[in-house]
C-alpha cells in the first residue's frame, strides 16, 4: 500500500478534496514532491514561513535546542530558557502594556486564552466579534468565528456572542459596559483580504476604552511582517489590551501566544490558581524556533521588503478574468468570477509548479502569500505561470 492510500485510509481527513501532494523535502521557497517535481510556494503554509522552509539559522536553533532537553514540565512552572528568551524579545518589540506573554501549541489556542482572560478581568460575559472574521476551530474560536456556514453545525456554541459588521461605525454603538471583550482582525483575511481603515480602528479602540472593554486583536495571520509592519496594528497607531500571535510565531514549529499587561495575565494566577494550563503550549524547541527565526526577519531586513515585492505582484497580476486585486503587504487575494473557475486556475499552477489555495469564506478568490523571503526573479515566475493557467483554463 503506498503513501496516498495509507493518507486516505488513516489520516481524519478535512474536506473531499485535499490537494494530496506527497512532499518529501522542504527549502526557502519550494516544495518538493515524491517524483522529485518542485513548486514555487505561495501560501507558505498559510502565511507560517515567513522566513521560508528551513531557513538553516532556524534549523541550527532547533538542533541546538534538542540536544539540551525537549519537554520537561508543564507550561509555566520551570524556567526554560527559550520560553524567557523568547518573550522578553516580543515585549522588547511591543507597546509597554504588551509585556507579558503566554505561549499555546496554536493560535486557535490563544483565542481561547485570551477570551478567558477577557472574562476574568473585566468580570463581564458579553464578547463582540465581527461577521466574516476567522480566529481558528475550536469551540471558544468557533463561537467568535463570524460565518454561519462553519458554525451552524456544531451548535450550541458559547453563549452571549454578538457578530457586527467589520469597518462599520455603526456597530460600535453595541459596545457597553456589559461587554468583556471586542475580538478584531486588522485585516480579514478569510475573506479575501479586506483590511479595516484606520479611522474604524482608532474609533474602536476609542469606543473599547470608554466602555471598558477589552479589544483583542488578532494577528495570527498579519504579524511578523506579513502586511509590510511587523504588526499590522502599528498602521493605526493604536495597542491592543490584549494580542494574538500564531502562525508565523514559531518559525514554522507549532506556537501561538496571547500577550498582555502583567497586571490583567496575573488574574489567570488565582481563584482559580492554573486558571488557564497547558501541557506543551511553549514547547522548548517551537520558542527556540520563533525565537531564532524572529532574528533573521531584522537580521535580514525582510520587512522592509514587502511593499515592493507586494507592489510587483499588483503590477504583474492583471488579465481580464480577474475581477479584482486586494492586498495588504503579501497577503493578497485575486477574485474570480466563481470558486469553480478560480479551482480549474489553482489546480492549473499547481500543475505547472506553483502552490496556491483559495480563502475559506472567499472560494472565489486566489490566496497568494509567500515566505516573505521570496525573490524578485521568483515573483515574476510566478506570475507568468499564473496569468498561463488563467489562459489555458480560460481557453
Amino acid at each position: 500500500m503506498n503513501q496516498q492510500e495509507l493518507f486516505f485510509r488513516h489520516l481524519a481527513q478535512t474536506s473531499d478534496i485535499p490537494l494530496g501532494l506527497e512532499i518529501t523535502k522542504a527549502e526557502g521557497t519550494w516544495l518538493y514532491d515524491v517524483q522529485g517535481k518542485k513548486y514555487l510556494d505561495l501560501i507558505a503554509g498559510i502565511s507560517v514561513c515567513n522566513t521560508g522552509h528551513r531557513h538553516p539559522k532556524v534549523v541550527a536553533a532547533i538542533k541546538e535546542q534538542i540536544d539540551q532537553y525537549l519537554h520537561v514540565l508543564v507550561y509555566g512552572e520551570l524556567i526554560q530558557s527559550p520560553q524567557v528568551q523568547y518573550a522578553s524579545l516580543l515585549a522588547q518589540q511591543l507597546p509597554s502594556s504588551l509585556n507579558s506573554v503566554y505561549f499555546t501549541n496554536s493560535g486557535a489556542e490563544a483565542v481561547e486564552g485570551a477570551m478567558k482572560l477577557a472574562k476574568r478581568y473585566t468580570g463581564r460575559t458579553g464578547i463582540i466579534a465581527f461577521k466574516q472574521s476567522y480566529h481558528g476551530s475550536t469551540q471558544g474560536a468557533l463561537s467568535v468565528m463570524g460565518e454561519e456556514y462553519w458554525r451552524n453545525a456544531f451548535r450550541p456554541l458559547l453563549p452571549d456572542i454578538l457578530h457586527l459588521d467589520h469597518g462599520s461605525f455603526e456597530s460600535l454603538g453595541y459596545l457597553s459596559d456589559r461587554i468583556a471583550c471586542v475580538i478584531v482582525e486588522t485585516v480579514q483575511a478569510e475573506r479575501g483580504v479586506y483590511a479595516a481603515s484606520v479611522e474604524w480602528l482608532r474609533a474602536l479602540r476609542k469606543k473599547s476604552e470608554a466602555t471598558e472593554a477589552l479589544l483583542i486583536i488578532d494577528e495570527i495571520q498579519t504579524g511578523f511582517g506579513r502586511t509590510g509592519r511587523l504588526w499590522s496594528f502599528q498602521e493605526a497607531d493604536i495597542v491592543p489590551d490584549i494580542l494574538l500571535l500564531g502562525k508565523a510565531l514559531g518559525g514554522g514549529m507549532p506556537l501561538g501566544a496571547f500577550i498582555a499587561d502583567k497586571k490583567m495575565m496575573s488574574t489567570l494566577t488565582n481563584r482559580p490558581v492554573l486558571g488557564h494550563i497547558t501541557t506543551f503550549g511553549g514547547h522548548p524547541v517551537c520558542c527556540a524556533a520563533g525565537l531564532a527565526s524572529l532574528k533573521v526577519l531584522f537580521e535580514e531586513k525582510l520587512i522592509s521588503e514587502v511593499k515592493n515585492k507586494e507592489k510587483l505582484f499588483r503590477r504583474l497580476l492583471v488579465h481580464p478574468k480577474i475581477k479584482s486585486v486586494r492586498s495588504a503587504g503579501l497577503l493578497i487575494a485575486l477574485e474570480f468570477d466563481s470558486f469553480e473557475t478560480n479551482k480549474k486556475i489553482i489546480d492549473e499552477c499547481i500543475v505547472n509548479g506553483v502552490l496556491t489555495d483559495w480563502f475559506l469564506f472567499a472560494t472565489n478568490c486566489m490566496r497568494i502569500a509567500p515566505p516573505l523571503i521570496i525573490q524578485e526573479e521568483e515573483i515574476k515566475e510566478a506570475c507568468k505561470i499564473i496569468l498561463q493557467s488563467i489562459d489555458r483554463v480560460m481557453s
